[in-house]
């Protein structure tokens, strides 16, 4: 092809990436210094578990040597034609979630090909990925990375500038060292990195639940704080993750048993609640019609409780019901207890925790704007009902609701 047609062909996909990124609020790329220290599988669990939550998520797996994200996920088929000429679609995985992986364009037969490129070729797949993929409107896409700073990270940096990084390690020394690398390599690049993730931080024994520290332990940590970076978690090594990532089960983030679980979540809220991905909006809110239909998309409803029904004194509970629903119906419940009131510090805080709307029995008018402010919205009078009932009745279109009990 002449020089001066690859040059138009380059501008024009430049045009198509700038539409595709401007399509997706956050942007992170999970990279390590080496292999071996589970990075896809951190990539894979992090997206779940933000669709988990109600984002719009997208994963791309751009190891093009060694892409294990379909495997991680179990996931099945391949692309389809999209609505737009010659692009095409991501392969759906779990409501809100849509994957595109090297292996996902070879079909079934061919997934133990060997791809051997060279620089140029690979830089050109990235491209691909981002301007000849139909990809919704995405509150966070996730970006698997091959180890290292090679021609696939470095590609990243330049085509999504605004790209934020997490980086994986283990806790030994080797894994340190290389991080380090990738910690230099992101502020060349001028790439913000939103924290160290330390993976297989001990391991938790299968027969007394004890953790037995196999490598080195607090690597992750002395680094993150030698470096002026987030420590978002030490994550353990648990059989049971192992055996998940390989049979491409990924109930385990539902199961609050294992230390994995509860780590890994706590890392997804401190995600979640960063200023620097604040920009991530919430399913409920993306259609301005899905507000006024309750059987609407995956929302996470929250009641105010005491004595195991809803609280008179919004801002004094005892705790608050976060119960997750999903097409009308009530899929898990979890209990938490707020910080200590100050104002404005239940909205700052429910936000955070991912509310979509609150049930209360009364509010006063100013606390109703600073949840309305925060993109939560606010159904007041609902009587002293258990949470999972109000929610129901709310569901159903059932909810009586009365005067707003305002406890102020």
């Amino acid at each position: 092809m002449p020089k001066a047609n690859q040059q138009d062909q380059h501008k024009l996909q430049d045009i198509e990436i700038n539409k595709a990124l401007g399509k997706i609020k956050n942007k992170i790329l999970v990279m390590s210094g080496k292999g071996g220290v589970g990075k896809s599988s951190v990539a894979a669990f992090l997206a779940v578990a933000l669709a988990k939550r109600g984002r719009r998520v997208g994963l791309m797996d751009v190891d093009l040597h060694g892409p294990s994200i379909p495997r991680i996920l179990g996931l099945k088929g391949t692309i389809e034609p999209g609505s737009q000429g010659n692009k095409a679609r991501p392969v759906p995985h779990i409501p809100n979630m849509q994957v595109i992986s090297i292996e996902t364009l070879m079909g079934e037969q061919n997934r133990d090909m060997a791809t051997i490129w060279r620089g140029p070729l690979k830089i050109g797949v990235i491209r691909q990925f981002i301007a000849d993929i139909e990809w919704d409107e995405l509150d966070y896409l996730v970006i698997d990375s091959p180890p290292g700073t090679g021609d696939e990270p470095l590609t990243v940096a330049q085509t999504i500038p605004d790209a934020k990084a997490v980086i994986v390690t283990t806790p030994q020394e080797v894994s340190l060292a290389d991080v380090r690398k990738s910690i230099n390599f992101c502020r060349q690049v001028n790439m913000e990195i939103l924290g160290i993730v330390e993976n297989m931080s001990g391991l938790i024994c299968p027969y007394c639940g004890k953790k037995v520290d196999l490598f080195k332990t607090n690597g992750g940590m002395l680094t993150a704080k030698k470096e002026n970076l987030r420590l978002l978690a030490s994550l353990p090594l648990e059989p049971e993750v192992v055996q998940g990532s390989d049979s491409g089960d990924m109930s385990l983030l539902d199961n609050e048993d294992f230390l994995f679980t509860r780590e890994f979540n706590k890392m997804v809220d401190t995600i979640l609640s960063m200023p620097e991905t604040q920009k991530a909006a919430k399913i409920l809110h993306a259609d301005p019609q899905a507000g006024k239909n309750p059987q609407a998309t995956q929302r996470i409803i929250v009641v105010p409780v005491s004595d195991g029904k809803l609280s008179s004194h919004f801002g004094h509970c005892e705790q608050f019901a976060f119960i997750e629903t999903q097409d009308g119906k009530i899929r898990s419940t979890e209990m938490k207890t707020p910080p200590p009131h100050e104002p404005g510090s239940l909205p700052r805080w429910l936000h955070e925790q991912g509310a979509d709307i609150i049930i209360a029995g009364g509010m006063g008018e100013q606390a109703q704007q600073l949840f309305r402010q925060s993109g939560i919205d606010v159904v007041i009078g609902a009587p002293m009902d258990p949470p999972e009932s109000l929610v129901n009745q709310y569901l159903s279109g059932t909810l009586a609701t009365g005067n707003n009990l305002c406890d102020h």
